[in-house]
């Protein structure tokens, strides 16, 4: 590879226009350096060259231990070059290196320009978010999924009085062209189509039924500012097919369905509808394709995948409720009160391409009757998932196995606190990312004894020393080490991260679940400082994102997914983010095992 090919694809080199890279690659001073050689000496006279490693491996040392060690791509000497003072480290070549020098003078003319300059100043997080965005991305048919959702209102919303008779109503819509009109007064209202052929005919109510007899009321409006992702997510959530924009507490239009849905007969909405329509578990619907299909979408548009996760979640969710439906249908009505709930990564909402059902059941009061009812709900809904193609647990973790009364439920979660040996961290691992999907019986007992987990503090230092299990895969002189170039980056990355959050969330008392939610609130009480929190939210995402491409170029294969990625099909910027958000995990351990005191344990 020529030199200007290479710092094309070198961060800050890549963001150069082509006049500022000539210059750069004209000034180049290319050297091959000996193993063992000294580049730069710490006290020496300040650097006078920007160093790119082209080729081969060289370590920073400080009083003669390996600080960092530096491959393919990274940089260095800049730190000396900006404060023209002495290195602060050693940089010493481990093996043969091809070695790019930029001049000084030539480094502060590129420093002149915001883009070149700007990536020496940025933290670990802004760098993982920046190699985050540049995957490419396919045009929307209505814009970026980041743009405010104020972009699709094409018209101002049509508006009746709520005197107004159905009739007139659907005239005004089909007047104007519209499936919804707005009724004015307070709290405004909405009627749509769907709500004059479910409320009106299949009721066979009269026309002339005034329409505030009939509308939604009160609106569920969306900030005019909002984005489209977040539109899409709340259309989901809610149910709805129609979602008022507001403006400075004016309706300034109505999005709809249609309007996201346009052309795209892959996006979730569409499966969401479908979704909605499923009269029984045994009909043509291949969930698994469908959702695998919705997720590509959504990836290759550049939705956020903290996002695509709650997307697919409620979509998860809607299934489960509609099935819980046709269950209560064909079994009868539940003796008692019932909660179905998920947990694991569905729990947390980052469960993006089906891997395993998680789910259990707790109900109100044991009974005969009640222990036989839920036993056959259970085994009908899961049953029904893995037709539609939702894979069974192959640990066993579904409500098949985990169903029992509330109290029952809340003594296991107290033993699990109380006696944290191996088997309870694991189970807590799990369960307490719960998260409640459909029933009546509220679950607020079981949210109490989570809440005294975070105030039992051998408990927390056990859950301390649990997240520490997970380790990166950094061998020696901290470079990657995975088998045959193959890196299992949920071990060695993901799990560490939702590991930690959860311990941070414990000790806060924290009632989310999303690890990114953990991390805020464990820094919004001075848990994690905003530089960690920071941290391991874009490692996090840079992770996930890797995760989820990988799987997807998989299925597209014809493959199975899985948590494996190779090393060799990352770019160079992606290896090393990869090591730094691996590093960065390490560091974040350390601090934990610090904090919690965890070398104390028995």
């Amino acid at each position: 590879m020529q030199p200007i090919e290479f710092l094309r694809q070198t961060p800050p080199f890549d963001a150069l226009d082509e006049e500022a890279l000539q210059l750069a690659v004209r000034s180049l001073k290319i050297v091959h350096y000996p193993a063992e050689a000294r580049i730069l000496e710490r006290g020496s006279e300040p650097s006078h060259y920007l160093y790119i490693v082209r080729r081969g491996v060289a370590r920073l040392e400080q009083e003669g231990e390996t600080v960092l060690v530096l491959e393919e791509g990274d940089l260095f000497g800049f730190p000396s070059l900006l404060s023209q003072k002495a290195p602060v480290f050693d940089v010493i070549t481990e093996e043969p290196a091809l070695i790019y020098q930029l001049p000084e003078d030539v480094f502060r003319k590129l420093m002149g320009r915001s883009d070149f300059a700007d990536y020496f100043l940025q933290s670990l997080s802004e760098r993982l978010r920046r190699a985050s965005a540049l995957h490419p991305q396919s045009a929307l048919a209505f814009g970026d999924f980041a743009a405010p959702v104020v972009r699709l209102i094409k018209r101002a919303p049509v508006l009746v009085h709520p005197g107004v008779t159905v009739a007139e109503a659907a005239r005004v819509m089909h007047e104007h062209g519209v499936s919804s009109v707005l009724v004015t007064g307070d709290p405004m209202g909405i009627v749509t189509v769907r709500d004059l052929r479910s409320r009106v005919l299949a009721r066979e109510r009269s026309p002339s039924t005034p329409v505030a007899e009939v509308m939604t009321s009160p609106l569920h409006t969306f900030p005019a500012h909002g984005s489209i992702a977040e539109a899409l997510i709340t259309m989901i959530e809610l149910g709805i097919h129609h979602l008022p924009v507001e403006r400075e507490g004016r309706i300034v239009g109505v999005v709809t369905d249609t309007d996201l849905m346009r052309q795209q007969i892959r996006n979730p909405l569409v499966l969401f509808e479908r979704v909605k329509r499923l009269d029984h578990p045994t009909e043509r619907f291949h969930y698994d394709r469908d959702i695998a299909a919705a997720v590509d979408w959504l990836f290759h548009n550049g939705l956020d995948v903290i996002q695509m996760g709650r997307v697919i979640a409620r979509l998860n969710d809607a299934l489960i409720g509609r099935l819980l439906e046709l269950a209560e249908k064909a079994l009868g009505p539940p003796p008692t009160p019932y909660a179905w709930f998920v947990f694991g990564s569905e729990g947390r909402m980052e469960q993006i391409l089906l891997t395993d059902q998680d789910n259990a059941l707790a109900y109100a009061e044991a009974s005969p009757e009640a222990d036989a009812y839920f036993a056959r709900l259970a085994e009908w809904v899961v049953h029904a998932l893995t037709e539609l193609g939702f894979p069974p647990c192959r640990g066993g973790y579904m409500a098949t196995h985990w169903r029992r009364p509330l109290d029952e439920w809340v003594r296991l979660f107290r033993s699990w606190v109380l006696t944290p040996d191996p088997q309870a961290l694991m189970e807590v691992g799990i369960f307490f990312d719960y998260r409640r999907v459909r029933g009546e019986l509220s679950l607020a007992s079981l949210d109490e004894e989570v809440r005294k987990g975070g105030d039992n503090h051998i408990f927390l230092a056990h859950m301390a020393r649990a997240a520490q299990g997970w380790q990166p895969p950094l061998g020696f002189l901290r470079r990657i080490r995975g088998e045959q170039g193959r890196v299992d980056i949920k071990r060695g990355g993901i799990a560490p991260i939702v590991a930690l959050a959860r311990v941070y969330a414990l000790e806060a008392h924290a009632s989310v679940r999303p690890t990114i939610e953990r991390l805020q609130v464990a820094r919004e009480q001075d848990i994690l400082s905003p530089e960690g929190a920071e941290t391991l939210e874009e490692s996090f995402r840079f992770l996930m994102r890797l995760r989820l491409r990988a799987q997807l170029e998989a299925l597209h294969r014809g493959e199975a997914p899985d948590n494996v990625i190779t090393l060799k099909s990352l770019s160079a910027l992606e290896r090393r983010m990869l090591k730094e958000a691996f590093l960065a995990v390490r560091e974040m351990q350390n601090a934990l095992r610090f904090r919690y005191q965890t070398d104390l344990l028995g």
